[in-house]
């Protein structure tokens, strides 16, 4: 809007650039609305202080505030005397702590605008009571012009991680501008400061601008970023200086957080993609540059809280404050809440006691030093049931941004029975589109042979009259994303994404649940934008006698069914029928076909693929592509279903022999049993401990070949003779173990395994000594309440399954009081391309980090260090001689 000019009452006053400016000019205004009503000046005051601030911080030159007062209103200007510097309003959200200053003018001016020309800038707003306001033009957010501009492109750009990278990066200048000014630089340059503080406004200008063209809904955007030629020793310096404020952050000097690790992956995409283009480099799309685990994938929408509510896994999200923010029901359920009495409590309230302090202060130190050691991976660790037992789960955590910058804690509790093969999914994952395409999946993938336009245009590129080899290929693509996971919902997923970029405009898979019912497992859209998070997944009503429409016919048996129009819905007369012509209303339809998944002679679920109007409908011609396909992805459907049956069925058989440890009195046992995190997630890892009948605690640890039913049935095999012949005779381990041997052989599919069995003797209050054999076993490990580690190798021998009659030996150790033996499965310690070795090295500076620790503290945190991503499974023996006297003060606590 117009520029008012200054009345005559109007007082002025110029002030030097630097932070004492901004208290001085609140002064001045103060001073100068001296008998108007109290409200006004101290809104003015508070105006004053942002304009100002922005002004040291931004335009560093001499700062002009003008006062006036005229008919009960004030007018204030703020003016510097560096017109080139635009204006940049950031939108930030009303929790960040920097950016604000533009947007309180906009909330509590009566008017506002600014006015730029000759050798300056000026910032103005009025206040008043009374009266309605006049219109305000707002700011100018244009970039300003530079010579030889270079456009920097970047490509899939997440906006809602922009905007938390933005506002930190602010933040961080901020405290850097004001530190140097009170004389402690921190180790940056003047010039350096000044230097990043101009080119990461112009930066920020532009992405600001460019975000403001269109509303990103999708959550990724394609911008264009105009820099100049010569900018690049700035972005270079810009960088440089915020990697310093970065190690500072860490070392706590500053008051600002360092960044997590997707914040820092970001940024250094932003600076990789500046650097290079203006070095005559091309773009690479943020979402298909690798990163590590804990900056996980990229998601296409903002977090909110539909995407936990939607996920069918139990999930749990935190804020920074480490308070939960929501929680869906499938978590509340695994736990004993009700999901509304979770929302607001600490997310301690889900922690064990004996993990708690742990869990705050590697919370804290996450936040204090921006490095993390779970997010991004699969840890084992035990949850807390509201009624005190522990809950074993496999924990996933990821970071996510809401759409005004805030970070949140996204942790998905698999319960180990159910833990999947190919890593959780994140909440909202179900609306990606394809990883690596730049605008997002939404590409036509074969070209049209024929005019059209529009979404079902695009889609109609492949048709049933397709060339041979063309259908071949998608036949095979589309059978490849089932057999490529043993997850069912994700195959689906990719099911799904590959029939929408190929035939179909969006897609339905519905599926009979085990007690009849239809559950929606997965919808599917060329554009993500398009669906709501959990809008439409989940259970339908059931397929009643009055259920007549095209869903209904085909679950019993019709099709596939051709639909040349959307179902109406005043045509059904059953809830089934209607929420099928609902869902083709809400996202629209020209043209489907619906056709039903059977094998084994028995109808499944259905599938729906949808061609939107104004583009090529689907034809007869479809009809017989569409039964190729459904077959095709029916059979994949149930071969993963089988899978997951008799995965289930293994893990509950192996579960169901995990022991109850015997309560020994001057003994204290624990253990623990973790499943694969990328594999079958069920094998032949087990352990033992029982009490023999001349009074000695018997310990076992094995680990039989394989990861499938038959491993488990093995396991279960070995163990049950293994504690039959030790019971029969108490002989020594070596005689016990080669008996065992002898016995595995005399089965019809005889197994190969690794196993330790070992005898404690002693008595309550001690000494103890143990006395073992191990057939081809990892060796226990002994740690001492002062953290020194041994491996106790004595006794070593053949596996079991080689050569019943080899000689086996005895070895006999002491066990000190309050000393930790550890039996343990090779899953804890083996990893891919490391030396066996390395990996023992550190499990004994973890055993001795922990030596002090309470026992079950011991063994949560050796899976939480160690087991992460095992790739094997984990079975952990622990035992601690514990005199029934001992309470001294260097007496570990457990």
């Amino acid at each position: 809007m117009g520029y008012p000019d200054p009345p005559p009452a109007a007082v002025s006053r110029r002030f030097p650039d630097g932070p004492r400016s901004v208290a001085a000019a609140r002064r001045f205004v103060r001073a100068a609305l001296d008998g108007a009503p109290s409200d006004l000046v101290g809104t003015a005051q508070l105006l004053v202080s942002e304009l100002v601030t922005n002004a040291v911080l931004h335009a560093r030159t001499e700062v002009e505030v003008s006062v006036a007062r005229l008919d009960g209103r004030v007018r204030v200007r703020v003016g510097d005397r560096r017109p080139s510097r635009g204006l940049v309003p950031q939108r930030c959200s009303p929790y960040s702590g920097t950016g604000q200053g533009l947007t309180l003018v906009e909330q509590l001016a009566s008017r506002f605008g600014t006015h730029g020309g000759g050798a300056g800038k000026t910032v103005w707003f009025e206040l008043w009571h009374d009266g309605p306001a006049p219109p305000s033009a707002g700011w100018e957010t244009t970039v300003p012009p530079r010579r030889a501009e270079r456009t920097v492109t970047l490509v899939d750009m997440p906006t809602a991680l922009e905007s938390a990278c933005r506002q930190h990066r602010h933040a961080v200048l901020r405290e850097l501008t004001f530190a140097a000014s009170a004389g402690d630089p921190l180790g940056v340059p003047p010039e350096d400061l000044a230097a990043a503080n101009d080119v990461n406004n112009v930066i920020s200008a532009g992405v600001t601008a460019g975000l403001e063209e269109q509303a990103p809904e999708s959550g990724l955007r394609t911008l264009r970023l105009a820099l100049s030629a010569d900018a690049l020793p700035a972005v270079r310096t810009l960088r440089r200086v915020l990697a310093l404020a970065e190690a500072r952050a860490r070392e706590e000097q500053l008051l600002t957080l360092p960044a997590l690790p997707r914040g820092r992956a970001f940024q250094d995409w932003l600076f990789d993609e500046i650097v290079g283009q203006l070095t005559g480099g091309g773009p690479t799309a943020w979402t298909v540059i690798a990163r590590e685990p804990e900056v996980s994938s990229a998601e296409l929408v903002p977090w909110d809280v539909g995407q936990v509510r939607a996920s069918r896994m139990p999930t749990v999200a935190a804020d920074e404050g480490n308070r939960i923010v929501a929680a869906n029901g499938a978590a509340a359920d695994l736990l004993g809440w009700d999901p509304d009495d979770l929302v607001g409590r600490r997310l301690t309230t889900l922690v064990p006691e004996h993990l708690r302090g742990r869990h705050t202060a590697a919370f804290t130190a996450m936040l204090l030093t921006g490095r993390t050691r779970i997010v991004g991976r699969s840890v084992p660790l035990p949850a807390l049931h509201r009624d005190g037992r522990l809950v074993p789960v496999r924990l996933y955590i990821q970071t996510q941004e809401t759409a005004d910058g805030r970070t949140v804690f996204v942790a998905q509790l698999v319960p180990r029975a159910t833990t999947f093969t190919d890593g959780p999914r994140t909440p909202g994952r179900i609306r990606e589109a394809a990883v690596g395409e730049p605008d997002g999946g939404r590409s036509r993938a074969v070209p049209e042979s024929g005019g059209g336009a529009g979404a079902g245009a695009g889609a109609a590129g492949v048709r049933g009259g397709m060339a041979a080899l063309d259908r071949l290929t998608l036949l095979a693509e589309l059978a490849a994303q089932l057999n490529n996971t043993l997850d069912l919902d994700e195959g689906l997923q990719r099911a799904g994404r590959l029939l929408t970029r190929r035939l179909a405009d969006w897609c339905v898979v519905d599926l009979f649940t085990a007690d009849a019912r239809v559950d929606r497992v997965c919808v599917v859209h060329r554009d993500p934008r398009a669906l709501r998070p959990g809008a439409y997944e989940g259970t339908l009503p059931e397929v009643s006698e009055e259920s007549r429409g095209p869903l209904a016919r085909v679950l019993r048996g019709a099709g596939p069914l051709l639909l040349t129009e959307a179902p109406r819905a005043g045509q059904t007369e059953s809830a089934l029928d209607r929420t099928y012509a609902d869902l083709f209303r809400e996202l629209g339809a020209g043209s489907a076909v619906v056709a039903p998944l059977r094998a084994r002679r028995k109808i499944f679920g259905a599938l729906t693929l949808v061609r939107a109007s104004g583009g090529r409908p689907f034809t007869e011609e479809d009809l017989t592509l569409v039964d190729d396909l459904v077959h095709s992805l029916a059979l994949g459907v149930d071969n993963v279903r089988l899978y997951q049956d008799t995965r289930s069925i293994a893990e509950r058989l192996q579960r169901s022999l995990l022991p109850v440890l015997p309560e020994v009195e001057g003994l204290r046992l624990a253990a623990r049993y973790a499943a694969s995190s990328t594999t079958a997630q069920v094998g032949g890892d087990w352990y033992d401990s029982f009490v023999l009948p001349g009074g000695n605690t018997a310990l076992v640890i094995g680990d039989v070949t394989g990861h499938d039913l038959d491993a488990a049935i093995a396991m279960s095999q070995l163990r049950s003779m293994l504690r039959g012949i030790a019971v029969d005779r108490e002989e020594p381990p070596a005689e016990v173990l080669r008996r065992l041997d002898l016995a595995n052989h005399s089965l019809h599919r005889e197994a190969t395994g690794t196993c330790v069995y070992g005898l404690i003797k002693g008595p309550p209050e001690g000494p103890w000594e143990l006395t073992h054999s191990s057939a081809g076993h990892p060796p226990p490990l002994l740690t001492t309440r002062d953290g020194h580690t041994r491996y106790l190798d004595g006794g070593a021998g053949l596996l079991l399954g080689m050569d019943p009659y080899a000689a086996r030996g005895t070895a006999v150790d002491a066990l000190p009081a309050h000393s930790t033996l550890l039996l343990y499965t090779d899953g804890l310690v083996e990893r891919r391309d490391e030396p066996l070795d390395s990996a023992l090295d550190r499990l004994r500076r973890r055993a001795a980090d922990l030596a002090r620790e309470p026992l079950e503290t011991f063994c949560d945190e050796l899976l939480i260090g160690l087991g992460a991503d095992n790739a094997d499974d984990i079975a952990v023996l622990a035992v601690r001689p514990s005199p029934p006297s001992a309470a001294g003060p260097g007496s570990p606590r457990g």
